[in-house]
């Protein structure tokens, strides 16, 4: 009866009436930056806007992993939230779109598409793999590849909202799988064309495992404060209890705690070794004017939210872990500013620009994301897990 009754009661549609004009201010303010830089400082503008759109599509990867554990481990405890994880993969369309733009701004951005940049051994100029159709086409075949991947798990859950029929639980279950395969060997080429080719002449083995620990903590981070602002609202409160939210931020501890592992391993593997081919990744980015990004990288993805989370009582606090999700989403930003600024800026240039973008971009994702939220209901109605999400912990 208590499934029955929190499925039934669930509301159809997510309000959006009020946050939209929100958004769709913060959305014509970004056009309108975009359109300034590009009169102005057109190497900034290109910069921000690959910043921003790899943010998006983490953000929507991150939806789509938090998805793929789910049903591959059979987990119920978090089945009242799978609709705020499918709501932040119809986000992939739109910033799969926002990355093949940067085709248009290639030149600012890579050594190898003419940027000027390309290392003195010639590292980046005449290979085949990085020429400008290989890589732009690879990006197309791996954002599609995802896209669908996202589409079949949304089709997937939405059948379970008119039918309890078992194979739709199989279904949805072999897409995931059917992702988790896909990514595995799609994202260390992504994180490799996209970011890392930025330097011509750096390597790192472990450099897709700290951007994919960067995607692991967006995504849990936005869905920790998309369902944290659903239950104070009231629409997820029979479902999302204090339990619920002790779990998410047990998880959000352990996967920033990770990524500063992966961040620190790499630092620390290149600073020992101090060879020239490695080291000048981090000689330009503890220069003076890098420093202060550096340092505050670790301290807002790492420090603080391990501080403030370890006491128990933090983690089942929504006020808390609203307040850290919000830090880790910023940064994530700044974690993705110090990979690509350095590369193409050359000297830090923070300001107006970079806000203002930023928020148009937010102000995209969040119509999108709460258009998706309000389209179906905020729990999956015939979901076999539901019974447990209710009784977690009881």
């Amino acid at each position: 009866m208590t499934v029955l009754r929190v499925a039934t009661a669930a509301p159809r549609a997510f309000d959006v009436r009020t946050p939209r004009w929100t958004a769709a201010a913060a959305s014509t303010v970004g056009v309108a930056a975009i359109a300034f830089g590009f009169a102005h400082d057109p190497a900034r503008v290109w910069t921000n806007l690959l910043i921003d759109g790899f943010l998006l599509v983490a953000l929507a990867l991150g939806g789509l992993a938090f998805l793929a554990i789910h049903y591959l481990s059979g987990a119920a405890w978090s089945a009242g939230m799978r609709r705020v994880a499918e709501a932040l993969t119809s986000v992939l369309p739109f910033a799969a779109v926002a990355m093949l733009a940067l085709f248009f701004g290639r030149a600012y951005l890579y050594p190898w598409a003419g940027a000027g940049r390309a290392s003195a051994d010639g590292a980046g100029d005449g290979s085949w793999f990085f020429s400008v159709p290989a890589v732009f086409l690879r990006m197309a075949l791996l954002l599609a590849a995802w896209t669908a991947c996202a589409a079949a798990l949304r089709r997937g859950s939405a059948r379970q909202d008119v039918s309890a029929a078992a194979i739709h639980q199989r279904r949805v279950v072999r897409s995931a799988a059917i992702f988790a395969v896909v990514f595995a060997w799609s994202f260390p080429i992504a994180a490799i064309d996209w970011l890392m080719s930025l330097c011509a002449d750096w390597t790192s083995t472990m450099f897709f495992v700290h951007v994919f620990a960067g995607v692991l903590v967006e995504g849990l981070a936005a869905v920790t404060l998309a369902t944290v602002l659903l239950r104070e609202r009231g629409l997820l409160r029979d479902v999302v209890t204090a339990h619920h939210l002790h779990d998410l931020g047990k998880l959000l501890l352990a996967f920033s705690t990770f990524w500063a592992y992966i961040w620190l391993c790499q630092y620390l593997l290149i600073w020992y070794g101090n060879l020239p081919d490695e080291a000048g990744y981090y000689q330009t980015r503890t220069r003076p004017d890098w420093v202060v990004w550096f340092a505050l990288n670790v301290v807002v993805n790492w420090a603080v939210p391990f501080l403030v989370l370890l006491p128990r009582a933090a983690k089942r606090d929504s006020r808390t872990l609203k307040i850290v999700a919000i830090v880790l989403l910023l940064g994530r930003w700044i974690d993705l500013y110090l990979l690509v600024a350095p590369e193409t800026m050359r000297t830090a240039t923070w300001g107006a620009l970079e806000v203002a973008i930023a928020a148009g971009y937010v102000g995209v994702a969040w119509q999108i994301v709460s258009r998706a939220l309000s389209r179906r209901p905020l729990v999956v109605r015939h979901d076999p897990y539901l019974d447990d999400c209710v009784h977690h912990h009881q």
